[in-house]
């Protein structure tokens, strides 16, 4: 039933209104369905972030009412705790390590997986495995296990009478030691590069043949090129995981030896959990987040010089 109002309009005019209130109908739909969604982002995510920041102006022990100190925990950080500075330093040398050691051997991978040989769909299961396993407290001990001073990569090293090493009590092999646990995890960055291998159009490869292009050169310049949105992507990625570390340091090695991995995250879960300084932990955690900002926003200023999409003219 029409209202007088709506009568009194041209027909042209009600089927608009018709249309309107259909449509805004189903956005009622839609906000219902994603509603949950906005209750658990708000509340498991926005909440907290919001919170957090709070804290980070507050000395907090979780015991009793936050207190606000203004910008103390960020003082005390940068000018009394040297700690900070060699978390930072330590998280630095991490990322170097093990993020381009990742992406080369999940690249590295990917390639070799893209041959289209009988059985392949086995292996390119079996090389995802680790990253189903991730880096979860059962992986970690078993890494321990494996790289400790009677485990069994010594074991193989003694075997073939090569020298071995306390991997993970020797100040200068331990960060190494708990980087590969992080490489050997490169299953989703391979998956990336294998969907994109697959993307490459085939008249690029009949090219660069025609023109004599050994193989290593197409790969150059064919290649790895139309790879470059996915290379951006998994850098950026697994350089935010590997800020935000934690699980291998702190069970494989607990910081040590002599702090040589010792990761901002192990520094930060001391604050909050050990002693109980949440609002100074909130601090770090803001300054770690700062941290990640300005490398992910480089990474796509200078994305502009290195990066290839299909569609460019």
């Amino acid at each position: 039933m029409y209202s007088e109002k709506e009568i009194s309009l041209p027909q042209n005019e009600i089927q608009l209104n018709v249309k309107t209130k259909k449509k805004k109908k189903y956005q009622y739909i839609g906000l219902v369905y994603i509603l949950p969604w906005l209750i658990g982002i708000s509340v498991f995510e926005l909440f907290p972030l919001l919170y957090s920041f709070y804290l980070s102006f507050t000395d907090f022990n979780i015991i009793s009412a936050p207190k606000f100190i203004g910008l103390s925990n960020y003082v005390k950080m940068f000018t009394d705790d040297p700690d900070f500075y060699t978390s930072l330093k330590v998280t630095f040398y991490y990322v170097l390590i093990a993020v381009p050691l990742k992406i080369a051997f999940a690249l590295l991978v990917a390639v070799l997986l893209n041959f289209n040989i009988k059985g392949m769909g086995i292996f390119r299961t079996a090389y995802y495995l680790p990253s189903i396993l991730g880096g979860g407290i059962a992986v970690a001990i078993l890494w321990r296990f494996m790289f400790s001073e009677d485990g069994l990569i010594n074991d193989v090293l003694a075997f073939f009478h090569l020298p071995t090493e306390n991997w993970l009590g020797n100040p200068e092999t331990s960060l190494l030691t708990i980087s590969l646990l992080t490489v050997w995890q490169f299953g989703s960055s391979m998956v990336l590069f294998l969907a994109g291998l697959k993307q490459v159009p085939a008249e690029l490869y009949e090219a660069a043949k025609v023109d004599g292009a050994s193989k290593i050169r197409t790969f150059y310049s064919v290649t790895l090129p139309m790879l470059t949105p996915i290379l951006l992507f998994n850098i950026i990625m697994q350089t935010i995981n590997a800020f935000q570390e934690f699980t291998a340091a702190f069970v494989i090695t607990n910081g040590g030896p002599l702090k040589s991995t010792y990761l901002y995250g192990v520094m930060l879960y001391e604050n909050a959990f050990t002693y109980l300084k949440m609002g100074y932990a909130s601090a770090l955690s803001w300054i770690l987040f700062i941290i990640i900002l300005i490398f992910t926003l480089i990474l796509f200023k200078t994305s502009k010089q290195w990066v290839f999409y299909q569609d460019e003219r």
